[in-house]
Protein backbone atom coordinates (compact mmCIF):
# COMPACT_ATOMS: atom_id res chain seq x y z
CA UNK A 1 0.00 0.00 0.00
CA UNK A 2 1.27 2.96 -0.81
CA UNK A 3 2.13 5.86 1.79
CA UNK A 4 2.92 9.34 1.74
CA UNK A 5 6.59 10.61 1.69
CA UNK A 6 6.00 13.96 3.42
CA UNK A 7 2.87 15.63 5.67
CA UNK A 8 0.27 17.07 3.69
CA UNK A 9 -0.03 20.84 4.97
CA UNK A 10 -3.63 21.98 6.08
CA UNK A 11 -3.76 24.97 3.82
CA UNK A 12 -2.76 22.34 1.05
CA UNK A 13 -5.36 19.49 1.54
CA UNK A 14 -8.39 22.54 2.40
CA UNK A 15 -7.47 24.23 -1.09
CA UNK A 16 -7.85 21.17 -2.33
CA UNK A 17 -11.44 20.68 -0.92
CA UNK A 18 -12.71 24.70 -1.94
CA UNK A 19 -14.82 22.81 -4.53
CA UNK A 20 -16.58 20.96 -1.56
CA UNK A 21 -19.41 23.20 -0.97
CA UNK A 22 -23.43 22.96 -0.54
CA UNK A 23 -25.24 25.14 -2.58
CA UNK A 24 -28.49 26.26 -1.83
CA UNK A 25 -31.53 24.50 -3.81
CA UNK A 26 -33.45 25.92 -6.10
CA UNK A 27 -36.68 27.10 -5.29
CA UNK A 28 -39.80 28.19 -7.69
CA UNK A 29 -43.12 29.65 -6.90
CA UNK A 30 -46.09 26.94 -7.75
CA UNK A 31 -48.39 28.63 -10.66
CA UNK A 32 -51.56 27.51 -8.96
CA UNK A 33 -50.94 28.41 -4.72
CA UNK A 34 -48.13 30.61 -5.10
CA UNK A 35 -46.15 28.78 -2.38
CA UNK A 36 -42.52 28.28 -2.63
CA UNK A 37 -41.89 24.81 -4.36
CA UNK A 38 -38.56 22.52 -4.82
CA UNK A 39 -37.85 22.72 -8.95
CA UNK A 40 -39.56 19.27 -9.94
CA UNK A 41 -41.13 18.42 -7.23
CA UNK A 42 -45.16 18.27 -6.72
CA UNK A 43 -46.38 21.27 -4.70
CA UNK A 44 -46.52 20.32 -0.86
CA UNK A 45 -49.50 23.04 -0.34
CA UNK A 46 -52.25 22.33 -3.31
CA UNK A 47 -50.56 19.35 -4.83
CA UNK A 48 -50.20 20.65 -8.44
CA UNK A 49 -47.07 19.95 -10.42
CA UNK A 50 -46.73 21.84 -14.34
CA UNK A 51 -50.44 22.81 -14.08
CA UNK A 52 -51.72 19.77 -13.22
CA UNK A 53 -53.10 18.29 -10.54
CA UNK A 54 -50.25 15.65 -9.18
CA UNK A 55 -51.92 14.25 -6.25
CA UNK A 56 -55.33 14.57 -4.76
CA UNK A 57 -55.10 15.34 -1.14
CA UNK A 58 -56.97 13.75 1.57
CA UNK A 59 -59.64 15.49 3.84
CA UNK A 60 -58.74 16.01 7.00
CA UNK A 61 -61.24 14.88 9.92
Amino acid sequence: MAHPKHKISKTRRDKRRTHYKAVAPTVAICSNCSSPVLYHRVCGECGYYKGKLAIEKAATV
